[in-house]
């Protein structure tokens, strides 16, 4: 079809340019695809590069680039993450192990298939949910490794995702694409949008290379969202009166020593007015300070984040934080003619949960799907994109202000806002009534690829101390549910011995 897409330029690099041209190379490039990816950046605008934190799903991206696990854990700093730890979201007693809970990767024991929840409220030791339900909390205790040495690359005993040095990542990322894939590179500085007659982007023209043309662009151009936001002037869609926080304090610091313990799990702490990450890498801890700067001063968060890496064993002499601002919301329409944003270009609402890089993912994977496209259906394609995109983030935003509304903490305004139910989005205080009577179901998602499933809600939820109305329960109900968690108990009892520590795992990969 002489229509047909046949060359696309991505703007921007960092991680979600790469992944987005290492993508379409890897899955319609070269002799069979045809398609020429063609990836432009601007030294003028480094990548912010403190996105360290995925889900599982970047094990399935990386295995579709053709990047071997080996490769990936050598280059970039990986550690492995086997969910989310939250410590004083509930109370502000952060250190307490009545005000702790997971959101692990892996599903309770007969997810989909049992409601374990009438067993869970009539445990007689009140033990944390996820931790009846999951094998995967107590992995993460013990300091294990989800997999063991002679595991196949990106095969899971327990489920797993990565941390990674964001920097690193991006670089390993536009190796592999340039000299595997065949993405061309073009390192240059982009001073105009040169239109069609029709509204259609003709062209980048670039200082150096003259004009860069294509059938697609795609704008991986970060915060500044050059092509959504500065030529179509799509605006963001804001999220500051659901979602506060607006601004973050990143900082790296070494371990007390090289063989301190390697947590497993990215580690969110709440403080008075937000809370603080915890990324542990092989070599050192990437921590920041997330804060709303309508609750919040600059010398508050940096007080905060202070006093952490003091309780935590950084080292007294540390670089100063980093600081970052950005706008919490999304974009009105994603998708506009010939261009599609994806990355921060596309939106960004906070570091809560890894959402950001998911997207990406779904994003690029999407458009990936749709192709080969002519530019007669792209309007169509267009219009689907941005109606299941905008859903998509609509749900981000539900599940990240579920963590916050269901705090008991009364220690600012910051958590008594966040706890008012005129701050919930609609859908939120829809379903938090009928999740009283009952749990979360697939019913409740109406899409198969949903960035946070029906079990990521019961961690949250239950994590945070909701309990819903005891069900008169059957006797044959309670008894499914307690056997599924004497299987999660019998699967920690051998998993915790035959998985190799965290760090013993990395050093086997890393020294083979």
């Amino acid at each position: 079809m002489e229509d047909r897409l046949g060359e696309v330029v991505v703007l921007g690099g960092g991680s979600a340019g790469w992944l987005v041209a290492a993508l379409l190379a890897a899955v319609h490039g070269g002799p069979q695809g045809g398609l020429k990816v063609t990836l432009v950046e601007s030294t003028e605008a480094p990548p912010i590069g403190v996105g360290e934190g995925t889900w599982p799903s970047m094990r399935d991206t990386l295995r579709r680039i053709g990047l071997s696990e080996a490769d990936f854990v050598r280059r970039c700093h990986v550690s492995f993450k086997q969910g989310s730890r939250f410590e004083g979201w509930m109370r502000g007693e952060a250190g307490s192990a009545g005000d702790r809970y997971d959101h692990p990767f892996m599903l309770p024991v007969g997810h989909g298939d049992v409601d374990v929840v009438p067993a869970w409220l009539a445990d007689p030791a009140g033990r944390p949910f996820a931790h009846l339900a999951s094998p995967s909390p107590q992995l993460i205790d013990a300091g294990r490794a989800p997999k063991q040495p002679q595991t196949p690359e990106f095969a899971a005993v327990a489920n797993y995702a990565y941390h990674f040095d964001a920097g690193l990542f991006g670089q390993a990322l536009r190796e592999h694409a340039v000299s595997r894939l065949g993405v061309r590179h073009v390192v240059d500085h982009v001073d105009a949008v040169l239109a069609r007659d029709d509204g259609d982007i003709a062209a980048l023209q670039t200082r150096g290379h003259g004009r860069l043309e294509a059938d697609l662009f795609v704008d991986c151009s970060g915060l500044a969202a050059r092509l959504i936001g500065q030529h179509f002037g799509v605006p963001l869609r804001s999220e500051r009166e659901v979602l506060f926080n607006d601004a973050a304090l990143a900082v790296q610091v070494p371990y007390a020593a090289p063989d301190a313990p390697l947590a497993s799990c990215t580690i969110a702490t709440a403080w008075a007015k937000g809370w603080i990450w915890d990324i542990g890498l092989p070599m050192r801890r990437g921590v920041g300070a997330v804060y709303s700067r309508a609750h919040a001063s600059d010398d508050e968060a940096q007080a905060a984040l202070a006093a952490y890496l003091d309780a935590t064993g950084a080292p007294t002499e540390r670089p100063a934080p980093r600081a970052i601002r950005f706008d919490p919301g999304y974009r009105e329409r994603f998708w506009v003619r010939n261009c599609v944003a994806i990355g921060l270009s596309s939106g960004f609402i906070e570091p809560l949960e890894a959402s950001a890089l998911a997207l990406v993912e779904l994003s690029a994977s999407r458009l990936c799907d749709e192709l080969p496209m002519t530019r007669s259906s792209m309007d169509t394609v267009a219009r689907r994109f941005n109606d299941d995109f905008g859903y998509r983030w609509s749900r981000v935003i539900d599940f990240l202000k579920l963590h916050y509304a269901l705090s008991r903490r009364d220690d600012s305004d910051y958590w008594r806002a966040h706890r008012d139910p005129a701050t919930w989005p609609v859908r939120l205080r829809e379903l938090l009534p009928m999740w009283k009577l009952r749990p979360p179901a697939r019913h409740d998602f109406g899409r198969i690829d949903e960035v946070f499933p029906a079990a990521s809600y019961q961690y949250v939820l239950y994590g945070m101390g909701f309990r819903p109305e005891p069900a008169n329960a059957s006797a044959h109900t309670l008894e499914a549910g307690r056997a599924c968690f004497d299987e999660a108990a019998r699967q920690a009892r051998r998993l915790v011995p035959g998985l190799p520590g965290h760090r013993a795992l990395i050093d086997h990969i890393l020294h083979p």
